[in-house]
């Protein structure tokens, strides 16, 4: 297949790497993009596929959390400037609070839905007029709390940002007393962008992907390291908790066994030592979890302890049971991966 100037500049510009491997990845692939971007990932030469391109689009994220529910929604609108106006702020907060209280599920049934007394298909182009610029109801999704249950949201103070978690608790006490907890978790969340909530919501297919890659940025990394004369990465075996097995752990118990008998550490302390060692084995070998799993992740405020290690001590403390068991993130423009100049032509056409 004849690789084209124009195919590699859109894989240059989709991961960064340079024209030449783009090109040689390219040709490897017989012209696949997908699988090229996965190559140039392998070798260390590429980030993930993000298209150049991507929507810049404006507009706002809203979250309002009442009782046992929690609303989240995605406002598009074309400028920066009506994102900032208050009309527009207005409607996208009565667009959550309409959207949370008549139990709304789909874009299909909010436009069938009634605001205000009229349609809101209706009422929405009519703000449209008022506001003299297309807008969009893009997404939004209800979290609610089960029996015992507490939901939690945050959204950051440019608007674009905005995340809800629920939380199933043991008790109404637990419940209680886990809000602050779960309250700090959406922040966290809102700037450290994990995709799931735990490693068993990955894809195992996915994972060793990923795990591809992660090695393949490491060494990579590494050649420029041993230039700079700077310590090296150490390469990981895994890359996620999914991969990590019970034989697994038991093996490098007995290796950290060994070793400890080996440098004549005393027998009755090496229950002491081999936890917190395992712990950074764990650590060392989940960085795919730390980069997209909320629950693997060092949790911002206490950068020694994952989330996971949070929420189980605070349930501790508590004298109960939390699991955390939905999350939701919404920024604006995220996913969107059209041109600039085609957004206006997008959202006339979400709208007609």
């Amino acid at each position: 297949m004849e690789i084209s100037a124009q195919m590699v500049k859109e894989l240059r510009e989709s991961t960064g790497a340079g024209m030449m491997d783009c090109k040689k990845a390219l040709v490897e692939t017989n012209g696949d993009m997908e699988k090229a971007v996965d190559l140039l990932r392998e070798k260390g030469l590429g980030k993930a596929a993000k298209k150049a391109d991507r929507l810049a689009s404006e507009g706002l994220v809203c979250v309002e959390v009442n009782g046992n529910a929690a609303t989240i929604s995605e406002v598009n609108s074309e400028t920066d400037f009506v994102a900032r106006n208050q009309n527009f702020i207005d409607l996208v907060k009565n667009i959550t609070v309409h959207v949370q209280k008549n139990s709304i599920e789909t874009v299909e049934a909010l436009n069938e839905s009634v605001i205000d007394g009229v349609k809101f298909e209706d009422h929405l182009k009519t703000q449209i007029a008022t506001i003299g610029e297309n807008l969009v109801v893009r997404r939004f999704e209800t979290i609610k709390a089960g029996a015992n249950g507490v939901v939690q949201g945050y959204l950051h103070s440019n608007s674009r940002v905005g995340v809800i978690i629920a939380a199933a608790c043991d008790s109404e006490k637990t419940a209680e007393g886990a809000k602050d907890l779960i309250r700090n978790l959406c922040m966290h969340a809102a700037a450290m962008k994990p995709s799931v909530i735990s490693y068993k919501d990955l894809d195992k297919e996915f994972i060793e992907k990923e795990f591809a890659a992660l090695v393949g940025e490491l060494e990579k990394d590494n050649e420029e390291r041993v230039r700079l004369g700077k310590p090296l990465h150490k390469i990981p075996v895994y890359g996620s908790r999914a991969q990590i097995t019970d034989e697994v752990l038991a093996t490098e118990t007995e290796n950290l066994k060994a070793e400890l008998k080996k440098q004549n550490k005393p027998e009755q302390i090496w229950d002491k030592i081999i936890p917190g060692q395992i712990d950074r084995f764990i650590a060392d070998n989940t960085q795919i979890d730390q980069r997209l799993t909320l629950m693997g992740q060092f949790f911002v405020m206490d950068d020694k302890k994952t989330i996971e290690q949070v929420v189980a001590e605070t349930a501790e403390k508590l004298g109960g049971k939390i699991e955390i068991v939905k999350y939701v993130r919404f920024e604006v423009g995220e996913g969107l991966e059209k041109k600039v100049d085609d957004f206006a032509a997008e959202v006339a056409a979400q709208i007609g």
